[in-house]
């Protein structure tokens, strides 16, 4: 697997050495990973969107778009921002509803975003492409960008059965991706699937923003799951996890109780978010009802973050209160998007550290994993749980009765 990482950033750096001047690129015999990306900056219902492909064909080209490979081989962010880097934006400007017009363009990018394998196309651009990546919470960089002129797909893109019958199915948008998850499509193709709205009934159908389409699909299959979480009976002892991935350090706190979830993001001085000399926080919660409104202190990095520690309860066909303190350090230098939050709650649930009997115990192993790995007292940080302070009058009713 080495190999085929080394070739790829080997390719990218000829490339790079080959079209010396970027900018006198308008022409491209490329592939796609496949992926499209649907951007929100415009006057909604207003939406760019862009074919996403490297420079040249490349036989790995699904490898400059699969996050969950880049996770499970311990890419590090110079790696991954390389690949981000090496993909080109091939945009245009479309209303969300025009996916029911049959516009080619549209056409095209949905057919790349449902494809199940690398898609062959041929763009010519209107504009030279420019070089812009930008710093986002939830979506991945993109290094270049640049207006479409003309775009076809020279093969025949791969489609899944199992795509193709949710897409014609006349079914809601949420019914076809509990459909896919049920038939082990995973979250990173169900937003693409989303994003280029040929999902839902037909009279509704239209394009989602990519940002919101990420956080949609992590929501859906969490509340999907939840369902079944919440019938479960409770874990029986208090359980601790702890991992960390690209700069960002979790520590799982799982407590016998009804299913709760609690979220503390700490930005350490000189993080990715935080440039200043002065630790900063953000927190949301929901209660065994779940949320009404959107997170908004955590956005996206909250649904990313519940949806993993939902899929292990659902293994484990238990319950639990969960609290989740994530600590961005220095080391992570570059926003990567919300991917990086999920993959790495995916990692500390596979590092379980210790059972505990009591309340008083967990907490204390939280704060020594705290004090050892980044040098912070979090005790003051767990005073403010609302989740704590519920658990601690449900085991006060639990011991009344």
């Amino acid at each position: 697997m080495d190999n085929i990482k080394f070739e790829v950033i080997k390719k990218i750096s000829d490339i790079r050495f080959k079209y010396n001047e970027l900018g006198s690129i308008m022409n491209l015999n490329s592939n796609s990973p496949p992926s499209v990306f649907i951007g929100s900056k415009l006057k909604y219902p207003l939406v760019n969107v862009g074919i996403l492909s490297p420079l040249e064909r490349d036989e790995n080209a699904w490898l400059y778009d699969d996050m969950k490979y880049w996770a499970d081989e311990n890419f590090q962010i110079g790696e991954v921002i390389k690949l981000r880097d090496s993909l080109l934006n091939s945009r245009f400007k479309s209303r969300v509803s025009d996916v029911r017009l049959n516009k080619k363009f549209v056409q095209i990018a949905q057919e790349v975003a449902i494809a199940s394998a690398p898609v062959d196309v041929e763009i010519e651009l209107k504009n030279r492409l420019v070089l812009d990546r930008k710093k986002d919470r939830i979506v991945s960089p993109i290094g270049m960008s640049a207006p479409l002129k003309k775009a076809r797909i020279t093969e025949n893109a791969k489609i899944d059965s199992k795509v193709d019958k949710v897409i014609n199915d006349e079914i809601k948008a949420s019914e076809g991706i509990r459909y896919l998850y049920k038939n082990n499509f995973n979250e990173y193709a169900l937003s693409k699937i989303l994003s280029v709205g040929v999902l839902g009934l037909k009279k509704d159908k239209k394009l989602v923003p990519t940002r919101w389409s990420i956080t949609a699909v992590d929501d859906s299959i969490g509340k999907n799951i939840l369902e079944k979480v919440r019938a479960y009976p409770w874990i029986e002892n208090y359980e601790l996890f702890y991992g960390e991935f690209m700069g960002n350090q979790y520590i799982l706190l799982f407590f016998p109780s009804v299913w709760s979830f609690e979220l503390f993001e700490l930005y350490l001085p000189k993080s990715s978010w935080n440039p200043s000399e002065q630790i900063k926080a953000s927190t949301d919660f929901e209660s065994y009802s779940g949320r009404k409104e959107y997170a908004f202190s955590t956005a996206g990095g909250y649904y990313a973050a519940r949806l993993p520690i939902l899929e292990y309860l659902n293994s484990i066909k238990k319950q639990a209160g969960v609290l989740a303190i994530r600590i961005e350090t220095p080391s992570y230098w570059a926003s990567l998007g919300v991917w990086v939050v999920r993959e790495s709650v995916r990692k500390a649930l596979k590092n379980q550290i210790m059972k505990f009997s009591s309340l008083n115990e967990i907490l204390e192993g939280a704060n020594s994993i705290s004090k050892l790995k980044y040098n912070f007292d979090n005790s003051e940080i767990l005073k403010q749980s609302k989740l704590l302070s519920q658990i601690k009058t449900q085991k006060s009713l639990r011991n009344w009765f």
